[in-house]
C-alpha cells in the first residue's frame, strides 16, 4: 500500500514538472502576443522637436488627437526644440523600444542634419524604427514688389546681372536654405544666403525692403502672398500647390529635375515590435485620411499623407543620400 501511494505521488510531481516545462515554452508565445494585443495601455509620448505653435505642432496635435482616439490611449504632445530637432529627435532615439515614445521626424532631422552638423547624436538609418509618413509642406521661390522680376528666368537674369544677390531664410541648415543652395547650383547665380531665427523676421525685411529674394515655407508666406504684398514666383516640390495653382513649380518654370519637398514622418526607437509597428501605423494612416484632418491641415498650407513603414524607410534612405551629395557639394555647415 505505501509503495503504491509513493508511485502515485511520483507520477503526480511528474506530471505537473511536465506541465510546468510545458506552459513555460509553449506559453511564452501566447503571452507575448496578448502583451503586443494590448498595446497601448497608458499614454504615448509624441515628442514633436519643434517649438509650439508652428505647423509641425499644429499637424502633431490634430493628428494625434484622431490616433488617441484610435487606439483609446491619450497623445501627449511634447515639444523639445534645439539644435535644428536633433534634441527632441535624440530623446526617441534613445526612449525604450516600447512605442509609449513617438517622435515628428522630418527632411531635416531623418536626411539632412547628419549631414550639416558637426555632432548629431544618432543616425537615422539605423538607430529608429520608420512608423509612416506625415506629409509634405511646401517652399516658395518668393521676391518683393519692390525686385523688377515676375518670373524664375527673370530673376536668373537679374541675379547675374547683380553678383552676390541675396537671399532669405528662416536659418541655416533648414529644408530652405537646402532649397536656395540646389537653386543657385543649378543656375549658376551664385546667390549669398542670408539665414534669419525663423520666417518671420525674415518676411519683416522682405515688407520693408530690406532683402529682395526668399525662400520660406509656404504657410508662414502664403497670407503675405495672397494680399500681394510678396510675389511667388515658383514652389520647390515635384507638383503645385493647391494654395497656389498659378504658380509654378522651379522644374516647369526651366530647372529641369529641381525638386525639394519638406516631409514629415513618424518614427519610433530602433527595434519597436512589429505588432507596435503595425498598430501605430494603421492609427496615424487612419487619422491621415479622415475628411477633417485633411482639410484643416491643407488650409494650414500642409499636404497630409499616410505610408507603408516600409514606405517611410525607403524615403529615409533615399533622402539621406541624396541631401548628404547636396550637401557636400554647397558646403552646407552648422557648429
Amino acid at each position: 500500500m505505501p509503495q503504491r501511494l509513493a508511485l502515485r505521488r511520483r507520477s503526480t510531481l511528474i506530471a505537473l514538472s511536465l506541465g510546468a516545462v510545458a506552459a513555460a515554452t509553449l506559453g511564452t508565445l501566447p503571452l507575448a502576443a496578448s502583451a503586443a494585443d494590448a498595446f497601448p495601455s497608458k499614454p504615448i509620448r509624441f515628442v514633436v522637436p519643434y517649438a509650439a505653435g508652428g505647423t509641425t505642432d499644429l499637424v502633431a496635435r490634430t493628428v494625434g488627437q484622431r490616433v488617441a482616439e484610435k487606439l483609446g490611449q491619450p497623445v501627449v504632445i511634447e515639444n523639445r526644440p534645439g539644435a535644428g530637432g536633433n534634441i527632441g529627435m535624440e530623446a526617441v532615439a534613445k526612449a525604450p523600444a516600447d512605442g509609449y515614445t513617438i517622435g515628428f521626424g522630418a527632411i531635416s532631422t531623418n536626411a539632412l542634419n547628419p549631414h550639416i552638423y558637426k555632432h548629431v547624436p544618432f543616425d537615422p538609418r539605423k538607430d529608429f524604427t520608420a512608423i509612416s509618413l506625415l506629409g509634405t509642406s511646401t517652399i516658395v521661390l518668393e521676391v518683393s514688389p519692390s525686385l523688377p522680376v515676375k518670373t524664375v528666368p527673370e530673376l536668373i537674369a537679374y541675379a547675374k546681372a547683380h553678383p552676390g544677390l541675396t537671399y532669405a531664410t528662416a536659418g541655416t541648415g533648414t529644408s530652405m536654405h537646402l532649397a536656395g543652395a540646389m537653386f543657385s547650383q543649378m543656375t549658376q547665380t551664385g546667390l549669398t544666403h542670408v539665414p534669419y531665427k525663423g520666417s518671420s523676421p525674415a518676411i519683416n525685411d522682405m515688407l520693408g525692403g530690406h532683402i529682395g529674394v526668399m525662400f520660406d515655407n509656404l504657410p508662414a508666406s502664403l497670407p503675405h502672398i495672397q494680399a500681394g504684398k510678396l510675389r511667388a514666383l515658383a514652389v520647390a516640390g515635384k507638383t503645385r500647390s493647391p494654395s497656389l495653382p498659378d504658380v509654378p513649380t522651379l522644374a516647369e518654370a526651366g530647372l529641369s529635375g529641381y525638386a525639394v519637398e519638406p516631409w514629415f514622418g513618424v518614427y519610433g526607437p530602433a527595434n519597436l515590435p512589429a505588432p507596435v509597428v503595425q498598430a501605430l501605423n494603421a492609427a496615424f494612416v487612419e487619422a491621415l485620411g479622415r475628411a477633417d484632418v485633411r482639410e484643416k491641415l491643407t488650409q494650414a498650407g500642409f499636404n497630409p499623407k499616410g505610408s507603408s513603414a516600409a514606405e517611410l524607410q525607403t524615403l529615409t534612405l533615399q533622402e539621406y543620400d541624396r541631401f548628404g551629395k547636396v550637401a557636400k557639394s554647397a558646403a552646407i555647415t552648422v557648429d
